[in-house]
């Protein structure tokens, strides 16, 4: 681990290659320590980012924070899981913007604000069966929701 460490540290990403394949749908992360508050988070997939602090809190902002990743992983599938349910009404459009903007408590996250932007030729209450269909089967969406982070979401439909 020493020089596999060193190597990561020297680089300031992971390129290590997966030594296994995820089977039955598990789900693996790793982080190595780089420098200060500086880390590199890989899924054993060949896939990595760094996370690190702002200066504020004595980091260098080489990276969002671990918290901010969480909230971009929240955006991120519900833009994938949206699109997959989207196929499935035959729902098309030619544009998505998901933006979330969190609330931090004392400790962490409680209340997020969501909007979904979209340029489309369907009428609002097809996209609002499709965001709610979303939110009932967006993995990270029902972490969020099983932590008990309350959720608003406001909708955007505009015409092609």
């Amino acid at each position: 681990m020493g020089a596999v460490s060193k190597i990561l540290k020297q680089n300031l990403a992971i390129k290590i290659y997966p030594s296994n394949v995820l089977v039955n749908g598990d789900v693996k992360a790793r982080a190595v320590w780089i420098c200060g508050y500086r880390s590199a988070v890989d899924n054993c997939r060949g896939h990595s980012v760094i996370v690190d602090l702002p200066p504020d809190y004595k980091g260098e902002d080489t990276g969002p924070t671990a918290l901010e990743l969480a909230v971009m992983a929240l955006a991120g599938c519900m833009a994938t899981i949206f699109k997959m349910v989207a196929d499935k009404r035959k729902l098309e459009y030619s544009d998505l913007v998901l933006e979330i903007e969190a609330e931090k408590g004392e400790k962490t996250i409680e209340k997020c604000k969501g909007i979904l932007s979209i340029c489309t030729k369907a009428d609002m209450s097809e996209v609002e069966k499709t965001l709610k269909s979303t939110l009932e089967v967006c993995p990270v969406g029902i972490l969020f929701d099983r932590a008990g982070v309350k959720m608003e979401w406001e909708i955007k439909v505009e015409s092609p």
